[in-house]
């Protein structure tokens, strides 16, 4: 069998989308191999979906040839039920700390994954077998079969868990609220910090639409402010700002020398580099939010909001944003509307306000009565 290190580079043209080895073409595909057809897909997405997309990719790829199998054409559905097992107990040698991706020292996995990961992990991997079928690069899905003994189970089963409870929302935002200003630098990181958590809790966008968006994107229409997006897919969405949102715009304005809102031919950066001119990118946005969660971590004596936190990534405050506006009321149809999700039964995993109100109905069971009947 090949070493971790020749395998990776094998399939190292999936971080290169765009060159000559990943063809874009109308129609059906017109890849000659598997990395040129998955790059294809690739191709599709962008930001921090095609990054988490294009791992999981790449892991399978690795895998397939680690095993000796001839390629995506000869999978079946045995070997689905071989990879699964395999991602919960990956070898020592696929294993390591995190490092660059062209880093020798790189290793697909950090540790087995958890049965989360191995559920969103097939569900990324079903997502590309459909797709090269689509594009008749395979003649058959070999996952839609294990989906197929699921037929008539709910489609989201699960309810969303990636999200900060309010207390430890909380914490984070006095945190955000405390950064250090002592020279002009900090104090730029620190107003920075401030509109983009602000941003991402009270408008709940997708990492890859603060990187991409301009100052006009925030617009008066028909009296009041809203947020326009080009969200995922391409998609043309606006979502409501409310007087905490406009305040936190004005005050990031106001900081970088700007008018208090921004005219309808303010095209600049939403998000800007500390030097206040050039915008960031969406890597950029994930490396700040992370960093202020490490910070709130490393302040906890629980246990489990210590860990929480450090699992939390920016995609958390887009699940922390909806849960909460859930839990504050807000109905299902405009909860939807703005997490710009098309079905309600997607936007319906984020509701926790009945679990809770369930919860605390059952619990006037008790064993032992309390009061003049219990005695």
């Amino acid at each position: 069998m090949k070493d971790v290190e020749q395998l990776a580079t094998h399939v190292l043209a999936l971080h290169q989308p765009g060159s000559s080895q990943t063809p874009l073409v109308s129609g059906v595909l017109g890849a000659s191999n598997d990395v040129q057809a998955v790059a294809i897909w690739l191709n599709e997405f962008n930001g921090a979906t095609q990054r988490n997309y294009r791992k999981e990719a790449e892991r399978f790829l690795m895998w397939l040839q680690w095993r000796g199998l001839n390629g995506l054409k000869q999978v079946t559905r045995l070997d689905i039920a071989d990879y699964q097992a395999f991602l919960a107990a990956p070898p020592a040698s696929w294993l390591g700390h995190r490092y660059k991706r062209t880093d020798a020292r790189w290793r697909p996995f950090n540790k087995p994954l958890s049965e989360a990961s191995q559920r969103q992990a097939m569900i990324v991997l079903n997502a590309m077998f459909s797709y090269l079928v689509a594009g008749q690069y395979l003649p058959a899905n070999p996952i839609a079969l294990v989906r197929g003994k699921r037929r008539g189970a709910r489609r989201h089963e699960q309810l969303i868990e990636r999200y900060l409870e309010v207390d430890t929302w909380q914490l984070v935002w006095q945190q955000v609220q405390s950064m250090p200003g002592q020279t002009k630098r900090a104090r730029d990181q620190a107003e920075r910090c401030r509109f983009l958590f602000s941003l991402l809790y009270l408008l709940a966008p997708r990492v890859s639409e603060v990187a991409n968006q301009s100052m006009n994107s925030f617009r008066l229409y028909k009296g009041r402010w809203w947020w326009f997006v080009t969200g995922k897919g391409g998609k043309q969405a606006r979502v409501p700002v409310s007087q905490e949102m406009l305040a936190a715009l004005k005050r990031y304005r106001l900081y970088l020398g700007l008018s208090e809102l921004p005219p309808i031919d303010d095209d600049s950066p939403l998000l800007r580099s500390v030097t206040g001119r050039n915008g960031v990118t969406a890597n950029m946005v994930y490396r700040i939010v992370k960093g202020v969660f490490a910070e709130v971590a490393a302040l906890q004596s629980d246990t489990y909001i210590r860990q929480q936190l450090q699992r939390a990534s920016t995609h958390w405050l887009r699940h922390t944003s909806i849960t909460h506006a859930d839990e504050a009321g807000v109905s299902l149809k405009h909860l939807s509307k703005a997490a710009r999700h098309e079905k309600l039964e997607t936007t319906a995993i984020y509701q926790h306000a009945e679990d809770q109100q369930w919860h605390d109905d059952w619990s006037r069971l008790r064993i032992i009565k309390s009061g003049p009947e219990g005695g």
